[in-house]
């Protein structure tokens, strides 16, 4: 496993879990910058991406995930008690919810879901929009690089509204980077975490762009009213991406977050 620290080891430990077919590069410099002044921040690569090593095993298991993230927290020396914040995006809430399921909430202090399904499933906490269910009957499997490339090209436009400029070809390029049997093996497991979901005690925001086309924003909102007293907060101006679309505001609710924890 393969992850990146900033900021202070004295402050609030962050740990940001990306979404599919990314990395922890999807963040941005500018975005992470900014976080490092504010908390302890972990970034993490998940088995098969960005920097980490590529198994050909363990995507389907949801207990997998949970010892990859508490490997990492290990590592870091995020132990019990430790206040951690885990904020998961996109696919990212998924292995935040198995995380959950798994390990606990004994080292953390809340949790922070971004455009994020917790369920791959018929739960409504998991409900996908148009633009995933193209990509995903298009070439998004494919090995042959121009037909990935079509197929992510038209996904990267509806990940944000102004898809366009190096945000866009980030993450475009860390789509076509991620091996495409891992992008598959990614979406064939199911896993249901809506009693995980409300069974927490922990605090939760969750925040979702009103123009997502890729995880609806009645996913975010099911997931909002899931958790016992979960926080549904909408984007406006956003799609999938409202970290990197409305980075102050965004700023401004995770430090309103992390301070009434």
């Amino acid at each position: 496993m393969a992850y990146r620290v900033l900021g202070d080891p004295g402050s609030r430990p962050l740990v940001l879990i990306h979404g599919w077919a990314q990395s922890s590069s999807s963040w941005g410099a500018e975005l992470l910058g900014e976080l490092a002044q504010r908390f302890h921040v972990v970034a993490i690569d998940l088995r098969g991406h960005g920097h980490s090593d590529v198994p050909a095993a363990g995507y389907d298991s949801p207990q997998q995930w949970a010892d990859d993230v508490e490997a990492v927290l290990d590592s870091v020396g995020i132990g019990e008690d430790a206040g951690a914040i885990l904020l998961g995006w996109s696919y990212g809430g998924v292995v935040v919810a198995d995380y959950l399921a798994a390990r606990g909430e004994g080292r953390l202090a809340g949790i922070v879901l971004c455009g994020a399904v917790t369920s791959l499933s018929r739960s409504a906490g998991g409900a996908i929009g148009p633009a995933m269910k193209e990509v995903t009957s298009g070439g998004a499997f494919e090995e042959k690089p121009a037909h990935a490339l079509e197929a992510f090209t038209s996904f990267g436009r509806a990940m944000m509204v102004n898809g366009a400029g190096a945000d866009g070809q980030r993450i475009l390029g860390l789509s076509l980077s991620t091996p495409p049997a891992v992008r598959q093996a990614l979406l064939t497991r199911r896993v249901d975490n809506d009693d995980t979901l409300r069974g927490l005690t922990l605090p939760a925001l969750v925040v979702h762009g009103a123009h997502d086309g890729v995880v609806l924003p009645s996913a975010g909102q099911a997931n909002a009213e899931m958790i016992p007293g979960g926080r549904y907060v909408e984007f406006a101006e956003s799609a999938h991406a409202p970290f990197l679309e409305e980075t102050p505001r965004f700023l401004a609710e995770l430090d309103a977050f992390a301070a009434a924890l």
